[in-house]
């Protein structure tokens, strides 16, 4: 694949200056991104350097490390010419791969040690999956809904049935569910999406019921336009997914002996809706998030400078060489 494809112009135009002129520089680019997070993307910005690295000099902080703003995370030593048109790919990396892990972490950690799973493939292109999913579980996520979101982490996607299989059943959720146990091997745990009726609590004791032992959970997933069955008429009635269906669902569960059975919630959950679930106390096990992870709630742009050219301090204002005694070298 010719990498220059994705290079903004003035970069490939700039190494094809040098080569033509025969001006071939050795820099220091030094790295770094505007405000602190959870860094992710320096195993695929150094991939990105395969086949050069034997003519360069890598020196970086780990995936998972904790950055402050205008830290130096990385930097590249050598022949201009050679890595110029890789300045945008890497930067994107960086700043995509620390969005996902950053956000990640701030929700896992609202969590309080419960569970996250990333849903976010549905939020953004396919072809960033790869790289989103192993920024999720760099920043804290237990599991992953795709397997291309678990493939750099060596993880499958986890999921059992969606919305669409219970309407292909005419809306029979106990039969979807019946169907899943039938045909999926048993060793995966299933967990049964309980909203399709609106009625969640019926629809958890109805599945329960059905499956006994190898329902290991339900999944809350309520629009946010609607109010469950089962707070309707109540004088506080909450629209989506919110603690007090959880505790209905949670209490008819227990009362009907299915004190095994997990509740999952779903459904537009951002870091201060975990932990306003938390605070609640809500009986929840596990939280399926998406946009909340991917979207860009905040700036994480990354900048690369050059700092010295043949041995000297050379760089735009305000951007003086600043060397890093954690960067280790590639």
């Amino acid at each position: 694949m010719d990498r220059s494809y994705y290079s903004d112009k003035y970069f490939v135009r700039a190494a094809s200056i040098l080569k033509s002129d025969g001006h071939d520089p050795a820099v220091l680019m030094q790295i770094f991104c505007r405000t602190p997070g959870v860094l992710c993307g320096i195993a695929e910005s150094v991939s990105l350097l395969e086949g050069l690295v034997g003519d360069l000099e890598v020196a970086a902080l780990a995936d998972g490390d904790a950055i402050e703003a205008w830290e130096t995370v990385m930097t590249i030593s050598g022949s201009y010419a050679k890595f110029a048109y890789l300045e945008t790919l890497i930067l994107g990396v960086l700043a995509r791969g620390t969005r996902v892990a950053t956000q990640t972490k701030a929700i896992v950690g609202a969590a309080n040690g419960k569970p996250v799973l990333f849903f976010g493939g549905r939020h953004d292109h396919y072809l960033t999956q790869e790289a989103d999913g192993f920024a999720a579980i760099v920043g804290g996520a237990s599991g992953v809904a795709t397997d291309a979101q678990g493939h750099r982490s060596g993880q499958s996607g986890v999921g059992t049935v969606p919305h669409s299989l219970i309407a292909a059943y005419r809306g029979n959720t106990v039969m979807a569910s019946k169907k899943f146990v039938e045909h999926i091997d048993t060793d995966v745990p299933f967990t049964a999406l309980v909203d399709f009726d609106n009625d969640c609590v019926a629809t958890s004791l109805d599945v329960a019921r059905e499956l006994g032992g190898r329902l290991h959970g339900v999944r809350l997933d309520t629009s946010g336009s609607l109010v469950d069955i089962s707070l309707q008429g109540c004088d506080e009635a909450e629209n989506g997914v919110n603690p007090t269906l959880v505790n209905k669902v949670r209490q008819a569960l227990d009362e009907a002996g299915f004190q095994h059975v997990q509740i999952v919630v779903s459904g537009g959950l951002t870091e201060t809706k975990v932990a306003m679930f938390e605070a609640e106390h809500a009986p929840v096990d596990a939280y399926g998030v998406g946009s909340a992870i991917v979207r860009n709630s905040g700036e994480f742009d990354f900048t690369a400078d050059i700092v010295r050219v043949d041995g000297e301090d050379v760089s735009k204002v305000g951007r003086r060489h600043q060397p890093n005694a954690r960067l280790r070298p590639i």
